[in-house]
Formats: C-alpha cells, structure tokens, sequence
C-alpha cells in the first residue's frame, strides 16, 4: 500500500508549484494518465526511498458561501481523512491570514501528523516574515521556495521520517485480487453484495490494510478471489458521507493491491472522466480491467440501444481495447451472473504461461508478415523473445538496437502478440533489449 500525503491550503500558495516540485515532473498535472482530458490532482512519486501518492487539492476558504469554493474546501477536507501525512501551505509574502488560522485549527482536530509549510521565502528577505506565522502556536515551521527549490530537501526528508512504512504483502498466487471501484452512487454496494450473495458463500469480512475498507473473501469455480471493496461494505468518514466526489483516492488505494479491476459506469450519465481516470490508472499499473455499465435497466432502448451505447465505451476507453464490456443492472440482477465468468477469462490470461517456442513463433511470423524498417542504413535483427513475467503477461524481444525500433512497429507487434498468442483480454509488456549475435 502506498501512503498518502495531501497539499492542502488556500488558494495561491503555491500548492500546485510544489506538487510539480516534489514529483519532478512540471507537467505532471496534465500528462498523469491516458485517457483524460482534464487535469488531475493527485500523482504517484517514485523519485525517493520509496513511493507514495500525492494530492494537490484546490484553495481551502473555510468561511466562503461561494459555491465553487465550497466544493474546493469539501474535497480538501476528504484529502484530509484520507491522507497519511498533511502538507499545509502558506504564503510566506502575503503573510499570515484568518483563512490560514481556520485551516490550522481544523487541522488541530485532525488525529494525522501535520507539515506546516511557508512558502515563497526566497531568500534572506523573505525570511523576516516568518515571526508572525509563529503566532499560531506551532513548534517548527518549515520554510521553502517550491517554484526555486529553495529548503526542497529538508521538507522531503521530513515528509518521508513521518511517513508510514507499507508493510508488503504475503503473495498467494493463487488467490486472484479483485476490486470494485466507480463513482459513488453508481451501485457498488448492490453489485459487491449480489455478487458475494449469489455465490453463497459470504465469509466473515476481515479488515484490511486500507483504512476504512473491508476485504471479503470468497470462491467461484474452485477459485479464491479476494474482493477488495470501496463500496458501502465499510465504515464511511462523516465527510466521505457528504460527498459525492473526489472517491479517486479510494479506488487508487485499492487497485494498488489488486489483480483485476471491475470498473462500474453509470448507464444513465455515460462515461466521465474520472471513469477515464480510474481506468487510466489500472491501464498504468498493468492491471487486469472489467468495464461494466450498471443500470442498464434504467435506460430507454430499441434495438440499436446496446450496439451504439458499446461503440460510445469502446470510443471512451480506446487506451484498454482489451477490456471486456458488460451491461448490468445490480438491482434487478440482469447479467449479472455473467460478470463472474468473464472476470475469470482475465485473470486466466493475466496469470498465463506462454512457452518459448509459440512466442518465437509468433514473432518470426509478424516479422516476416511485416519487417521493421531499416535504421541508420542497416536492417534491424530480431533475435529471439520469451516470457519474462506474468500479472501481467510480459515479454522480452532480444535486438540488435532496441532504440532503432519505431512506436508504430512496437505497437504492430503488441497487436500481433496479441492475436498470436490469444492474448486479447489482459494487459501485454513487450520489453526490447540490446543483443549482439
């Protein structure tokens, strides 16, 4: 399980700056993960010890009746419960403000351990306007300049003593992980519990690593499944239960410990993009994916209903061609009984064992199918590929150049494994290495 450590603030401290500034990335707000248009919030770091999610929220303004910053203030006060570790944020030029006072004394309330930060001190000059910070009563104040970099390594290694040490999982290879996670409200509660209830077999729920959730165990056709839940069959904060957004946090923390996603989307509002978000992310992770569009009994339908509603999903989730699309309704039971089945269809690939040979093979003929094209005047050799890894399936290609292979040709050939191989409901790595004859 990864931590969670969330920037929160009012707005214009610099809180995005220094998102950029701790992930190393200036774009990271805009180039996350495929499939979404709009710019996200939170992003995994892996540039230190060791990894753990960021959220940028929106301006906190306690006491604002405007409707924009009401919703900014609800979602930071969810980043709140969720987190690990809070970074709060202040403006060291502007100087202290009652909007500042208010977050640091709803922070007091808060049972989680608290970074306070003073921003935009760039140098000496700015250094005067900390006496005043020092009213609030906190022991230590951390000054930095997140645009400049200025005290970046003392605030990280702080952020990194206080946070907690993820405890790794036991391994049971054969017990398949499986998450539910959509938007709230978009029946969960009602898949997980037919789900676990037309099989029968409901064990007492154990509590599991993530806060809040509950894992279920259970058995379809001889297998174990564990269902990680994100849905009602947990005990929700008092401000999980007001809102009806921002659950992102939620379905990444559990699809870091899952195998394959089940991901839910509400027939009668289409595909959003935090759907696209959620799905982005497990395509990121290389986890094995289940589009199910629920309440299909709420939609008026002809004959033509199903097939352009199919093509609309597949248009939205282009970058996961090879999840499979079930129409659902959790309340009335329609289908159903159906997800099980092609749950089990992934995990099977997802776990699968390619031999050497039929993946030589494959290779030999998409090569001969369609050579690569020359690079730098000389014709690139492939030599020989082999299954390297499963959970997901992945490949290695032994080459003259690996640098020399062109996105298009990688891609003919993830399609070509693909087919080659019926491979064509999980995720596929091909990884090409340098290798002289």
């Amino acid at each position: 399980m990864l931590p969670v450590v969330a920037i929160v603030g009012r707005p214009n401290v610099g809180k995005s700056t220094l998102f950029n500034r701790i992930l190393g990335q200036r774009k990271a707000l805009v180039e996350d993960f495929p499939g979404v248009t709009r710019d996200r919030n939170y992003a995994q770091v892996t540039r230190f010890d060791f990894p753990f999610m960021l959220i940028d929220t929106g301006g906190f303004e306690p006491v604002s009746e405007e409707r924009l910053l009401i919703q900014m203030r609800e979602q930071s006060q969810l980043a709140i419960e969720e987190a690990d570790l809070i970074l709060l944020v202040m403006d060291g030029q502007q100087g202290l403000t009652p909007s500042d006072q208010e977050v640091v004394e709803l922070l007091r309330r808060v049972n989680k351990p608290v970074l306070y930060v003073v921003n935009k001190i760039d140098g000496p000059r700015q250094e005067q306007n900390l006496g005043e910070f020092y009213a609030l009563g906190i022991e230590e104040l951390l000054d930095i300049s997140s645009e400049h970099g200025r005290g970046m390594t003392e605030l990280m290694d702080r952020v990194l003593a206080a946070l907690p040490q993820g405890q790794p999982f036991e391994e049971d290879r054969q017990e398949i992980r499986l998450s539910v996670v959509g938007r709230p409200n978009v029946g969960k509660s009602s898949l997980v519990n037919r789900l676990l209830g037309y099989e029968r077999v409901v064990a007492n729920p154990t509590a599991g690593t993530t806060r809040d959730s509950v894992d279920t165990p259970f058995s379809y056709n001889q297998q174990h499944y564990l269902m990680i839940d994100t849905a009602g069959i947990r005990r929700k904060g008092k401000v999980s239960q007001k809102l009806e957004k921002f659950s992102v946090i939620q379905a990444l923390k559990a699809m870091d410990r899952s195998h394959i996603v089940m991901i839910l989307v509400d027939a009668e509002e289409g595909v959003t993009d935090q759907d696209l978000t959620v799905a982005g992310y497990a395509h990121e992770k290389g986890r094995g994916l289940v589009i199910v569009v629920n309440k299909w009994d709420l939609v008026a339908k002809d004959h033509r209903t199903m097939g352009e509603y199919l093509k609309d999903v597949r248009e939205s989730f282009k970058f996961v061609p090879h999840a499979p699309v079930l129409f659902i309704s959790a309340l009335t039971g329609q289908r159903v009984a159906k997800i099980m089945g092609e749950v089990e269809k992934v995990a099977a690939q997802f776990n699968g064992q390619v031999t050497t040979a039929n993946v030589n093979k494959v290779l030999q003929e998409a090569i001969l199918q369609h050579p690569p094209a020359m690079f730098q005047g000389k014709q690139l050799k492939f030599f020989y590929a082999t299954q390297t890894g499963t959970r997901p399936p992945t490949f290695t290609v032994f080459v003259s150049r690996k640098d020399g292979i062109h996105f298009s040709y990688q891609r003919y050939l993830l399609n070509k494994f693909r087919e080659g191989l019926k491979l064509d409901l999980t995720p596929l790595r091909i990884k090409y290495q340098d290798r002289t004859r």
